[in-house]
């Protein structure tokens, strides 16, 4: 499964050229214009780390680094033209995982983001167990009574949302927007289907599943399973 990163920059050509370098290396993208829209899309885009932006048109990255850290905690690496020393204390000290000074070489971002990313997802190599089944985030398996089932990159980032909620109901629209990118309209019915075949995966009966239940009219709850 690949990570997805979030990228927050007011400035749409180095946006552009941020994804790009992203893509290539297999990493998913979100991304965002101003504070206002970081902390609207960030609820939904599920992102694994985010690339974040000091100076944005209505506010400053360091706020936004505290609102969005309150909704999820995960790494975060300042990227900024500003190369005072105060400004990437103050960025650390804050907690940020680096600090990029702009301009940057792409090979550069690459290498300090997957340092990041290995620092701080290097513990979810650990299995997680659902039932009588085991799920390694680090390697991206699941194996169940001992054997390895293989799931679709859409099924895996389905179960890695839902797993992180876990005990608590997943709209549907926080989950296709988990899946896809752009308008959600229209994709209830293909979630249903990823849905459906996840349950065959997970399941002992798909038909009266344990763990992978359905709250009528609101979306989806991964049931805790013992010890969790």
């Amino acid at each position: 499964m690949a990570y997805r990163i979030f990228i927050v920059d007011d400035e749409p050509a180095l946006q552009k050229m941020v994804k790009e370098i992203l893509t290539q290396e297999g990493y998913e993208t979100d991304a965002a214009l101003s504070c206002a829209q970081a902390l609207e899309r960030f609820r939904c885009a599920v992102p694994d780390a985010v690339l974040l932006d000091v100076m944005l048109p209505d506010g400053d990255g360091f706020s936004l680094f505290g609102k969005l850290r309150e909704i999820r905690d995960v790494p975060v690496i300042f990227l900024s033209a500003r190369d005072e020393d105060e400004a990437r204390l103050r960025g650390l000290g804050l907690g940020a995982d680096d600090y990029i000074t702009k301009p940057f070489l792409p090979q550069e971002l690459l290498l300090r983001l997957k340092a990041v990313l290995r620092r701080v997802y290097r513990e979810t190599s650990a299995l997680s167990s659902l039932g009588n089944v085991k799920i390694d985030w680090g390697k991206c398996t699941v194996h169940r009574n001992g054997r390895e089932v293989s799931l679709t990159a859409k099924e895996f980032t389905l179960l890695k949302k839902l797993w992180e909620a876990r005990g608590n109901i997943v709209t549907i629209d926080t989950l296709c927007a988990a899946l896809w990118d752009g308008p959600l309209v229209g994709y209830e019915n293909t979630l249903m289907v990823h849905i459906r075949r996840l349950r065959e995966k997970i399941e002992e009966d798909p038909s009266h599943p344990q763990f992978l239940l359905t709250v009528r009219g609101l979306g989806y709850r991964l049931k805790r399973g013992e010890g969790q």
